[in-house]
């Protein structure tokens, strides 16, 4: 089985060197495919860098892919243009930052090994690693749009708003994914329900950082959010 892990990237030079070397040591056959959203610091020279050392190296477990967006469109735009270069037969989401650790992968691809799941999420609320504590109502309100999601799929998920997500490659090709910021995390979970896939949950770490660490989501990410998913329900 191959792996792809798809990676969007905005402004994240502090972390993008550390990330792709902790999803490289992950010991598995893999391809990384990492997007540039239009960042403005050095992230796009250190990808251009990362890629050629990858490729002088002759890395037989992992092959670094990185493509550049002509702008900034956020990151469900850049995962669109990820997903078109998959090759593998299982994908992950990982975001640039450091708040999901590489170490979770065995465990989240488990039950699609095992041929359990179609789709599996993690989750930061039901056990797993260490768990920086952060913000009171950053928490409260992924709660709550877990809760409309559920009420809106039937699903009982813990964690819809989950940055780590992985999905058999077949299935997440045949889904038109239309938002283009944050909104892709209800947009792929309602579509994902309406289709009957297969879900199942794995308990992560997660290493959280503040806005003045480089936290991109706002609470006008939560409102579109509960649109999507309301849109994707009914429409679409």
């Amino acid at each position: 089985m191959k792996l792809s892990v798809l990676v969007p990237v905005y402004n994240e030079e502090r972390t993008l060197e550390e990330i792709v070397r902790r999803v490289c040591a992950v010991p598995m056959p893999k391809e990384i495919i990492l997007v540039d959203d239009g960042s403005k610091d050095g992230s796009r020279e250190i990808l251009t860098r990362l890629q050629e050392e990858n490729r002088r190296a002759g890395d037989d477990l992992n092959d670094i892919k990185v493509f550049f967006q002509p702008q900034n469109e956020g990151k469900g735009a850049a995962l669109k243009t990820a997903v078109g270069h998959v090759r593998g037969d299982v994908v992950i989401v990982q975001d640039a930052d450091l708040e999901y650790d590489p170490k979770d992968y065995p465990s989240l691809l488990q039950p699609i090994q095992e041929g359990l799941a179609d789709v599996v999420y993690g989750t930061r609320f039901a056990g797993g690693g260490a768990h920086r504590v952060l913000f009171f109502w950053h928490s409260l309100g992924n709660r709550i749009l877990t809760l409309l999601s559920n009420m809106l799929t039937n699903l009982n998920l813990s964690d819809m708003e989950v940055g780590y997500k992985v999905f058999r490659a077949d299935i997440l090709k045949g889904i038109e994914l239309k938002s283009k910021r944050f909104g892709f995390e209800p947009e792929i979970t309602v579509k994902l329900a309406k289709k009957g896939c297969r879900f199942y949950e794995v308990p992560i770490a997660y290493h959280g950082r503040t806005y003045q660490e480089g936290k991109k989501i706002t609470w006008k990410d939560g409102l579109a959010a509960l649109y999507y998913m309301i849109r994707f329900r009914f429409t679409d």
